[in-house]
């Protein structure tokens, strides 16, 4: 029977990232975190510890996404459409970001050997959720006053 074989480094996953084509630079999201870039897409990792996934060499720091002036956007999902969003700008996503976004973030737990979801596997999950129809939810109202409660004290 086959042994569990010894997990690779970071400085290892980063050259296993390299031999497969993708650009690998350094990133000032966290200490010796590196983003790594293919397709037009992004995502930033960092040694484990960092962020989330322990039991890795690496976790990411920041989600894939859609490189936008040199900026890795977030993926908003309003219910109706996908937006890209960066600190700037919001555009709508089209079918090809999506794509370029789910073939990048299934090449990346390849290499990393990152246990892919199911959900993910579907299709490409987005960070954040704001559906048009909740809007003006998140405050709490007050409660109305109710016929017995007297407005002052005895």
């Amino acid at each position: 029977m086959a042994g569990k074989g010894k997990a690779p480094t970071f400085d290892q996953l980063v050259d296993a990232l390299r031999a497969q084509s993708f650009d690998v630079a350094s990133s000032s999201a966290a200490s010796n975190a590196v983003q790594v870039s293919k397709h037009g897409v992004a995502a930033v990792l960092a040694p484990s510890g960092a962020g989330k996934g322990e039991g890795s060499a690496a976790t990411l720091v920041i989600t894939p996404g859609i490189l936008v002036k040199n900026e890795i956007a977030r993926l908003l999902d309003r219910g109706y459409q996908k937006f890209i969003k960066t600190s700037q700008y919001e555009l709508p996503a089209t079918a090809a970001q999506l794509q370029s976004i789910h073939v990048f973030t299934e090449e990346l737990n390849l290499v990393t050997g990152t246990m892919g979801l199911y959900n993910e596997a579907l299709g490409t999950t987005s960070d954040l959720y704001q559906y048009d129809r909740l809007r003006g939810r998140e405050t709490p109202t007050p409660a109305a006053r109710r016929p017995w409660e007297l407005e002052g004290s005895h």
